[in-house]
């Protein structure tokens, strides 16, 4: 049976908030796949008290003895204690019980194909605090499976973009594009858009990393050197991308209407475009690995955490996407 594990990420955000909403709702049962939340049940107890909303915790063992989604029910299952439940502010103490949660729900992920994992948002500040080579999910998901390689692809009805290079400081971005990581990352895109997508022959653009994709030179060589040999090699083994092309005329209506994916250099290139078409409707999905993994849009949003101000759309939206790419 299909079955979706859910880590909700930093407790102080509103990650278990989300959850805890969509429990509630209509939605819940409509999903037709059993969804489990690793945690502490005290948080979403305490968390869903603060939403006004009444829960029932079905505390379970093994993804394994997971039933249907009753509503205003939580599957939960518990590693460890979650030292501070308070929301909206951060504590260093809470790093290790976030990291212990999306280990776990990695490699039960990893075990059960039929599984996929969905993740709500964590705080790198707090991880990083106990893990100093933290990154990201992507990277970390990497890591736990083992993957050669990986890509973050944020994707929305109205478009999809992928990352060359994701969470580093933009003055190192121009070190990293290489022929090599280009050929890398938009094989495992158009891969994963056939195998994943059912696009039999994805169209996808390539930005170039300088204004005007460098203007033969005159503003930057990356894309004579590294970008456009790599594109060469690409299109000489069947794969449908364009020359580099300028970020600021690469998401005219014309352009998204005829194009799959997108390949951006780095983080901000592509996704302020993107959240500002979709945000809220949009997830990040992480391909190249042997797991489902989808995961919201947006971060912890600390301000808003046990409010009830915070928006379900792209939590939703991410469970239905990992269901459907369960096989």
């Amino acid at each position: 049976m299909k079955k979706v594990i859910y880590s909700p990420g930093e407790p102080a955000g509103i990650g278990p908030d989300l959850i805890i909403k969509i429990a509630c709702s209509q939605s819940w049962e409509n999903f037709k796949i059993p969804i489990i939340s690793i945690g502490d049940p005290n948080l979403f107890l305490e968390r869903a008290k603060l939403l006004s909303k009444k829960i029932n915790i079905d505390e379970i063992d093994s993804i394994r003895k997971s039933k249907p989604n009753r509503r205003s029910a939580l599957q939960v299952i518990k590693l460890t204690k979650c030292r501070n439940t308070s929301p909206g502010k951060l504590y260093k103490s809470n790093g290790e019980y976030v990291l212990n949660n999306l280990n776990y729900a990695i490699k039960e992920t990893i075990k059960d194909k039929k599984t996929a994992l969905v993740t709500g948002p964590l705080s790198k500040e707090n991880v990083i605090s106990i893990n100093k080579k933290f990154s990201g999910h992507t990277e970390y998901i990497q890591k736990i499976t083992k993957s050669d390689d990986v890509l973050m692809m944020l994707a929305s009805k109205k478009l999809k973009v992928a990352l060359a290079t994701t969470h580093i400081p933009l003055k190192e971005v121009h070190g990293k594009i290489r022929k090599q990581l280009i050929i890398d990352k938009v094989k495992i895109l158009n891969k994963d858009l056939k195998e994943k997508f059912n696009i039999n022959s994805p169209n996808i653009k390539i930005l170039g990393l300088n204004p005007h994709a460098g203007e033969n030179g005159k503003i930057g060589l990356e894309e004579i050197n590294e970008i456009g040999p790599a594109i060469k090699i690409l299109k000489n083994n069947k794969i449908n991308v364009s020359n580099p092309i300028s970020a600021d005329t690469a998401f005219s209506m014309k352009v998204l209407e005829e194009t799959d994916a997108y390949l951006g250099m780095y983080h901000d290139q592509v996704l302020p475009v993107l959240k500002a078409l979709s945000f809220g409707d949009s997830i990040n999905i992480t391909l190249g690995v042997p797991i489902i993994r989808t995961s919201v849009d947006h971060g912890i949003a600390l301000d808003i955490a046990g409010s009830n101000k915070s928006n379900t759309s792209s939590l939703e939206l991410a469970i239905k996407t990992a269901k459907k790419l369960i096989k």
